[in-house]
Formats: C-alpha cells, structure tokens, sequence
C-alpha cells in the first residue's frame, strides 16, 4: 500500500514548513521511528519520523522549500514491488522541483450581524460560496488563494507585506482589522526579504500579544547576594531568578492565572518560559513545575534545553505552555531598564536589567491589567525582593 508522508505540523504558529535534508533516499528500508527527512520549523529544526516500516518512494518534495503543512513530500510502500512502480516516477521527479499537493480547503469567514466588519471592508468584502483550496503564485511571486487575492485588492493591502504563504482570506482580513500597513511607496526602492522561520514567528505573536492590555510597574531589587550564591553554585543567575519567580507566583496564584473569553484560567503549576537570545531569534524554553522541583533538577533541564538550542533542536514541547515568563537582559550593562511585552498564555512577565554599581537590579513588571491590578504587581514584587535578599531557599 502507498501511503503519504505530509509535512507535519509541529507548533501553533507554523504554516508552512522549509524542508533541510533528507536523511533518506529513494528506494531506502526504512523502520517506524526512523527519522526521514529535517525541517525547518518557526522554533528549530524538527525530524519527519518514518510512521511504519517500508520502502522510501518518490517524487520526494525539493530540500530548501518552503512547504504548506499537511502537503505530501513523499510516499512510504509496503514492498519491493510497489517501489518498483513508482522508481519512474522518483527519476521523473528528481528533474524538477515537486508541487506540494494543496492544504485543506479554507472556509470563507462569516461575518455576523451582531458583529459588524471592520469599517474599511463593510462595504467591499466580496461574499463567495467558498474560497478555492489551491493557493496559486502570480507574478508577484506571493503564493495566495484567489478569493484571498480579490479580498486584499478590494481592501487595499499588499499581499507581499503578509509574509510567506500560503496566504488565504483569514489573514487578509486579519491585517485589515489591526490596521493599515506602512506605505512603501513614497520611499526610496525596496525589496521584501523572507524572515526566517522562528523571527517570523516572534513577530506574528508580538502582533497578537500587543492586543493585550498591560500595565508596566518597576522596582530596584538587590542581586548582589543572588548572585555570589548562584556564581557559588555554579548556576546562572537567570535559573536562580526563575526558581524565585516561581516560588513568588506560587505565593499568588493570580500571577499563574490566564484571561480567557469564558473565565480565568487556573493553572495548577507553575511553569517559567525564559527568553534566549540566539543571536538571530529569540526563543523561550519552558522549566515545568519550576516552584515544586528542587533547584538542582531545573538546573539539568536548563543545560538540556540550552544544549537543543545550540543544535536547533528546541521541540514544541519545550517552548510552549510558560504560565509566567522571565526575560534577563542583565549580560547588557548598558541596560539599565527594560519593558517586555507579556506573551500570549500568561499574565505576567519580569524585565530585568543590568546590575548596577551598588548591586541592584532595575526590574519592570509587566502584567495582563484583566488578570492583575497595580497593588497586585506591587506586592509580587515587594515578595521577590524579600526572597532574593536572603539564600536560604536556593537549597531547597
């Protein structure tokens, strides 16, 4: 039996996927579990596993493709035999570069009556039965559905300001709602250049999180005792600043809560998402149960994750789910204060600065004004400059 290999989807935000490698070839055994080709996701690089034993066949999709989720990039058979059929097809394939098969079809938004459109397409979003499934490139290069391409003119946006494709009718409206996008036309020339796939990612959230209302409170907090402690230890001061956030937010669960449209979510643990700086993307692995576990676990999975991030190897299960976030820029002695948006999934998050000459920290708290009010904040920071000033509870 043939059977498909898709390019999978391995985190919220990936819509399309860029093919590395292939680790096989055509014609290749290969067992359940083995790894088949790398991509390329908006985190790291991710292995296609092999989902039952056979015989690799083609046409395999072109490496150093940007691929939609859920498009065929190759065949699995079951025999010698069934390979045999389809080696013409491989060669015939090598030739040239593979068309993904289409994604599902996208359904045409609905727009309520009790919810009117946004004023700039109340007149002018076209209404069609539904929009066609097969994304197509035109001359621009852009690769978007029809119905999304007659949205975008009748509503004035350029399709090539959406980033890569596929591009259908749900992010053509999407832009419309949050606003015009910046006139290039009275500039000097220009050409759009892909983002890679984890900055393209850090900026479709940033957008979103920014929808949050927030408030922002600071306060100097002493690190100079945190930090000979965890120097001692042989720990970064970041780790030891997550485990005393963690403590803290357990302290007041309304930090570890989440604004949903049905009612608060109440998270039963407290898991810390840093933020890390890569050099070219900023990623943000998880410590779960950061409040519960002892410092010296957390400290093991800190050097696991920080080690699949130097190999791109940073699974979606390790960045996503943080119920509150740590973000430390104190390497930066020119920071000396710093706002941070709070991410989509949590409340809260803590800046933190350069230490200064006298050993203390300018931090800014970041909070969901829906979740967390101002006394709120004051009083979770007020906890963390008590724990921080004493050590005792770096043993536990």
């Amino acid at each position: 039996m043939k059977q498909e290999v898709i390019m999978p989807v391995l985190s919220d935000t990936m819509q399309t996927g860029r093919l590395v490698r292939w680790n096989k070839a055509v014609g290749d055994a290969v067992k359940k579990g083995d790894a088949l080709a790398e991509v390329e996701t908006d985190k790291a690089i991710l292995d296609v596993e092999a989902f039952q034993d056979g015989f690799l066949a083609g046409p395999l999709a072109p490496v150093d493709t940007d691929i939609p989720v859920r498009s065929v990039i190759a065949w699995l058979v079951d025999s010698k035999e069934e390979l045999d059929a389809t080696t013409s097809a491989s060669k015939s394939a090598a030739s040239g570069p593979v068309a993904p098969s289409a994604p599902p079809a996208t359904p045409v938004p609905k727009i309520s009556q009790a919810t009117p459109p946004p004023a700039a397409a109340q007149e002018s979003v076209p209404v069609a039965p539904a929009e066609p499934s097969a994304p197509r490139a035109a001359a621009d290069g852009v690769l978007a559905s029809p119905y999304a391409r007659a949205l975008a003119q009748e509503l004035g946006i350029d399709l090539k300001l959406l980033g890569t494709g596929p591009i259908d009718s749900r992010r053509v409206l999407a832009t419309a709602v949050r606003g015009p996008l910046p006139d290039l036309s009275a500039g000097p020339a220009y050409q759009i250049e892909r983002l890679a796939g984890v900055r393209a990612a850090a900026a479709r959230n940033m957008q979103d999180a920014v929808q949050t209302p927030t408030f922002q409170i600071g306060a100097r907090l002493p690190l100079s005792a945190l930090q000979t402690q965890a120097k001692a230890a042989k720990l970064s001061l970041t780790l030891v600043l997550a485990r005393a956030c963690a403590l803290t937010v357990a302290e007041d669960p309304w930090f570890n809560h989440l604004w949903t449209p049905q009612g608060l979510a109440k998270r039963e643990r407290v898991d810390v998402a840093i933020a890390v700086d890569t050099g070219d993307a900023l990623l943000t692995p998880v410590l779960r149960d950061a409040a519960r576990r002892p410092l010296k676990e957390l400290a093991e999975d800190w050097r696991i994750l920080l080690g699949k991030i130097k190999k791109g190897r940073l699974a979606p299960e390790d960045y996503r789910g943080g119920t509150f976030y740590l973000s430390n820029l104190g390497v930066f002695d020119v920071v000396h204060n710093f706002d941070a948006i709070v991410p989509l999934g949590a409340a809260a998050i803590l800046a933190v600065a350069a230490t200064q000459a006298d050993g203390s920290s300018e931090c800014t708290l970041s909070c969901d004004h829906r979740v967390i009010f101002g006394a709120d904040a004051a009083r979770f920071l007020q906890r963390l400059r008590e724990r921080i000033s004493t050590t005792a509870w770096l043993d536990t």
